[in-house]
């Protein structure tokens, strides 16, 4: 019985050495410790022999079994680890790549979008409020209330978008500017009024430089007391920090303008040596906005009276101020829906303007 037992241990470890495999593994165990397995076969046995024979045999029976199942598990272990580094071999991670962009980092702010947000910050600083109007305007608003009469030259200058007429025979059109919200807003607020006024226009017209659909912003100041020397230490406050320079030199030149008198438009010094051209420095200039004091016609038709207040306004395009700070040579790229653009030009979603941390930082 002895020679069997160690021939069948020889035979069991044998086989489990050659096991190459879990699968194989267990189909041994079962083979060996499975209800008809040989080891469960000897053990059988012990029921028919003698208590003397019993008392032998079943201790080197029953370490057989414990020897078995010890070195069946010790062998599962191994297969198990030489699994898992066969897998970590195959599955390697370079941890030396760069991370992949966050959510937050894919979508890019459109660069006109940024421009707004730098003019209002700069303006916001400066106590000027934020006003808003409806892109469909009336005639009244859009001319007449500000000083364009029937049939004066000036309506001339704006290729407007009008709309059929209605039932009344008046015809709506496109803004040709924000200026109507000046005078909607001297309509409902008690001066002294400081606002700011982004927004889209309209005019039929399409170039390098120009765009059927383009942007402004206009502001307004309205008290008893305000007067030229405020206007342009406004706007020379506001170039400083729009272009984030140190200082600037404005040239203010006469001009026409319906809605102000004086009229005046505005230059800027800048170098226009190389391929860009740079603010607050160099021998040549740019005009930039144009200005003026409100017409008194303008604040009469806004129902104030201009014996008693007086204000000055000025426009500025926003897409214009957008290629001059970033660069860009085209304006209808601006609206082409070319992602490559917006990727080079625009600007990351968290990125806010601040005074404090750099407007374009």
């Amino acid at each position: 019985m002895s020679n069997e037992i160690a021939d069948l241990s020889q035979s069991i470890h044998a086989g489990i050495a050659d096991a190459s495999d879990e699968a194989a593994l267990e189909a041994l165990r079962v083979a060996t410790l499975g209800k008809k397995g040989s080891i469960s076969a000897l053990l059988a046995t012990l029921g028919k022999m003698s208590p003397e024979d019993r008392q032998v045999k079943g201790p080197a029976i029953n370490g057989l079994k414990s020897e078995v199942m010890a070195a069946i598990e010790a062998k599962r272990t191994a297969l198990a680890a030489a699994a898992l580094d066969t897998r970590l071999k195959s599955e390697k991670l370079d941890v030396t790549l760069p991370l992949r962009p966050a959510p937050t980092a894919v979508g890019r702010v459109h660069p006109i979008s940024q421009t707004i947000d730098e003019i209002t910050a700069i303006f916001s600083d400066m106590g000027f409020a934020i006003a808003e109007g409806p892109d469909v305007e009336t005639d009244y608003y859009n001319f007449t209330a500000l000083n364009f009469p029937e049939g004066h030259p000036a309506r001339e200058m704006h290729d407007t978008f009008f709309f059929e007429p209605d039932a009344e025979g008046n015809r709506k059109l496109l803004r040709t500017h924000t200026s109507p919200v000046q005078v909607r807003t001297m309509e409902t607020t008690e001066p002294p009024i400081r606002i700011v006024i982004p927004g889209r226009t309209y005019r039929n017209d399409s170039d390098q430089t120009h765009t059927p659909m383009f942007h402004q912003v206009e502001g307004l100041v309205i008290d008893k007391q305000s007067h030229i020397g405020q206007l342009r230490w406004v706007l020379e406050e506001f170039l400083k920090a729009f272009f984030e320079v140190e200082s600037v030199t404005t040239r203010f030149r006469p001009s026409f303008f319906p809605f102000t008198e004086p009229s005046m438009e505005v230059d800027v010094q800048c170098d226009r040596s190389g391929n860009e051209v740079k603010i607050g420095e160099g021998n040549d200039w740019l005009e930039i906005l144009g200005c003026g004091m409100v017409h008194p016609n303008v604040i009469r038709h806004a129902g104030l009276d201009p014996d008693v207040y007086q204000g000055f306004a000025w426009g500025m395009g926003i897409d214009r101020l957008a290629m001059l700070k970033y660069g860009m040579a085209d304006l209808r790229a601006f609206f082409d829906a070319d992602k490559r653009w917006i990727d080079h030009y625009g600007f990351r979603p968290l990125d806010l303007p601040t005074l404090f941390g750099g407007l374009s930082s």
